[in-house]
């Protein structure tokens, strides 16, 4: 089975770069589509007033989707740096696990790519981390790509 349209998540951390990476790597080499996700949630009015405040005209940057926009850009070239030559992105207000099932179904992908961060914490394991919710709610394939080190996540 090839894959045509691979989507990754990535939060704009060193490690979701690292998941960024392999799903770009493995577009590439199967021509595959790659879409890169970022969930974003909105900002409450009080933090945006305080981030008014601190940042003044600059307050933008900390606000609605600008730093899931920001992520993606900085996603993209580590994609294209690892081989994908098609790179779609998409920047989505809501839950992570939500927003990779729906954008994963919007864009019929075939695979969708997390790391695993989370997944060796005691949060992770008591309520549930994001890779494992995504391996549990996907209706395609699922790769959870190892992006920590040791057994910190």
């Amino acid at each position: 089975m090839a894959y045509r349209t691979v989507l990754a998540g990535t939060d704009g951390s060193a490690s979701s770069f690292r998941a960024v990476s392999a799903a770009a790597s493995l577009a590439g080499a199967t021509g595959a589509t790659l879409v890169l996700a970022c969930a974003y949630l909105p900002m409450r009015a009080g933090e945006r007033a305080a981030a008014a405040d601190r940042l003044g005209d600059l307050a933008y940057k900390v606000s609605g989707s600008t730093p899931a926009d920001d992520a993606l850009r900085a996603a993209r070239e580590h994609a294209v740096a690892a081989g994908a030559t098609e790179v779609v992105l998409a920047a989505e207000e809501g839950d992570a696990v939500d927003v990779l099932i729906t954008l994963a179904a919007a864009h019929q992908a075939d695979l969708l790519v997390v790391g695993n961060r989370g997944l060796n914490s005691l949060a992770g394991r008591l309520l549930g981390s994001v890779p494992s919710h995504v391996a549990h709610r996907a209706s395609c394939d699922v790769l959870i790509v190892h992006t920590t080190s040791g057994g910190r996540a």
